[in-house]
């Protein structure tokens, strides 16, 4: 029987801008990163006894144990988004680190049935793009939460949704711990237990698709319909004025 072959007709696609997937670029990328990965840490309360802060400096040194490189924002005195201008210092501090890290975790309580105003906030005050850079695009992301009754998992779908939003490879494992004031000591450690272990899981995770990932990200996340726009039309439509 003679195939049809409308089936694989594709006279939409612009052939000049069509790229054929190159299986050996995603198994051995032409430069490899030999530094350790660099992960940012937010968190999302500013609290004297911050339960999320805690949780994300536990994150960070089992970060440092798996060989990654860690930097944590303290949000304290960053702006409400569109109180003031992007030349803020902390706008700056964030944007920068931002730029800096191959992946990161977002670390929030819960209140509310959500994320906290302080954790989105952060969020907010990093662009989709930079002329016509994404400061997030391919980057790794993990995601915690903490609360203080029973286990929940609102703040982490809502993160995950602002993950996807960025752009950024949310990876699929999580953590939730409720009634954080009962898992940490007061030396602010969390105490061994499954929520710990699921913890090591989450960040060991992270550094396995972080080191998987960075060196291929500017391929997994090359666009054809991007490939068929002029450098200045990209940069204008992804820099539209703001709503």
């Amino acid at each position: 029987m003679k195939a049809d072959s409308t089936v694989t007709e594709t006279p939409q696609l612009d052939e000049a801008h069509f790229r054929p997937i190159d299986s050996t670029t995603l198994q051995t990328p032409q430069d490899v990163s030999d530094h350790a990965p660099r992960i940012l840490l937010l968190y999302g309360s500013l609290r004297a006894r911050s339960f999320s802060r805690l949780m994300a400096e536990e994150a960070a040194r089992l970060l440092t144990r798996f060989g990654a490189e860690t930097r944590i924002f303290d949000p304290s005195g960053l702006p409400l988004p569109d109180d003031t201008d992007d030349t803020h210092p902390k706008v700056q501090e964030l944007r920068d680190l931002v730029l800096w890290s191959e992946g990161m975790v977002w670390s929030s309580p819960e209140r509310h049935g959500a994320m906290t105003g302080i954790m989105k906030a952060q969020i907010d005050w990093i662009p989709l793009s930079q002329g016509a850079v994404r400061p997030t695009q391919g980057k790794t992301l993990a995601l915690m939460q903490v609360s203080g009754g029973s286990q929940s998992f609102n703040a982490l779908n809502q993160m995950r949704i602002l993950g996807r939003w960025m752009r950024m490879l949310t990876i699929p494992n999580q953590s939730s711990v409720p009634k954080a004031f009962q898992e940490f000591d007061e030396a602010g450690r969390m105490r061994p237990s499954s929520y710990f272990d699921r913890l090591v899981d989450v960040m060991e995770e992270l550094v396995k698709f972080t080191l998987l990932t960075r060196d291929r990200s500017d391929y997994l996340t090359a666009r054809y319909s991007e490939r068929k726009e002029s450098a200045a039309a990209l940069s204008l439509r992804v820099n539209q004025p703001k709503i």
